[in-house]
Parts: structure tokens; C-alpha cells; sequence
């Protein structure tokens, strides 16, 4: 069997609220870039059983401007666990799931760590390391659960950022 994670970086935030950070909305290139990213998982088939957001605001914005536009497969989780968390935190978050595909929108540098260590091979795109707003990783594992998966052991299919989109 294979496991499939959709790993996002929540999109483009507005710095100038005024709002404590957890309560930060997606900005104007944010809630443009959301969508985007959606129409381009789709294209690609790149379809989620389970959806796990941290509840800021702005995973939960990235989400809903994703949703929209997504089949109705989906059930969103808010886990404040990855609000901030860092990459140990989100593989053990990922190894108590049971959906085969699963999406994750967190907060760097968390989730660019993450891909960068849960994966064999890094993907041959520049902006892979500093994993911007938006990014978005799929990675397939070869295991029969979740809780199989280590460290260096996903493929990752695909990986791209909005100005790859526009």
C-alpha cells in the first residue's frame, strides 16, 4: 500500500493586522495564492482524504480558499499541536493518522524542516529549502500505515510554489 502527504505551507499572511500572530488572515497574494495551489492539486489528482490544519487563522484561511474549489472528500481537523510545531511534533501528529492521503498546512520553519527530512531526495527546484508561502510538497511513502513512516523514507511526486502557477 501506499501513503500519500500533501505538505503545505499556509499561504501569504498580512504582518500589518495588528493581531497577535494566531489570529493573523491570509493577505491579498495570500488569498489569491490559495486557490491557485487548489486548481493546481486537482489538475494533478492530488486529492485528500483528511485535512489537518493548526487553527491559526491563517492555515485555517488557506484551507477554506482551497476547499472551495475541492470535491467535497475532505474532512478538515484543527490540531493546535501544529501551530509553530516543529518537525518531530507534525511526523508524530502524521503517524496517528489512518486516511491513506493526508494534507497538512503548517508554519514554517516546522514544515520546511520537515520535508526536508522526511524525504530520500530533495526535489531539483530552488525554492525547495527555503520552503516559501504556499509551498506545496507531495510525498508518497511506501507503507501500510502511518506509523511506519521514518525519516528519509518519502518520494516526493511533485513540489511547487504560486509563482510556479502564475
Amino acid at each position: 500500500m501506499t501513503l500519500t502527504l500533501i505538505l503545505i505551507r499556509h499561504a501569504k499572511s498580512d504582518w500589518d493586522a495588528g493581531l497577535d500572530d494566531f489570529e493573523r488572515p491570509l493577505n491579498r497574494r495570500g488569498r489569491q495564492a490559495a486557490p491557485t495551489v487548489a486548481e493546481w492539486l486537482i489538475g494533478h489528482g492530488y486529492l485528500s482524504d483528511a485535512v489537518l490544519v493548526s487553527g491559526a487563522r491563517r492555515t485555517v484561511e488557506t484551507w477554506e480558499r482551497m476547499a472551495g474549489l475541492m470535491p467535497e472528500t475532505a474532512t478538515m481537523e484543527s490540531v493546535p499541536a501544529l501551530y509553530h510545531a516543529n518537525a518531530d511534533t507534525i511526523l508524530t501528529l502524521l503517524q496517528s493518522q489512518t486516511e491513506p492521503t493526508v494534507m497538512a498546512i503548517g508554519h514554517n520553519p516546522g514544515i520546511g524542516n520537515f520535508a526536508q527530512r522526511i524525504t530520500e531526495t530533495y526535489p531539483d527546484h530552488a525554492k525547495f529549502a527555503r520552503y516559501p508561502t504556499a509551498a506545496t510538497t507531495i510525498i508518497r511513502f511506501d507503507a501500510d500505515a502511518w506509523r511506519e513512516i521514518k525519516w528519509g523514507t518519502g518520494e516526493v511526486l511533485d513540489f511547487v510554489v504560486p509563482r510556479d502557477l502564475a
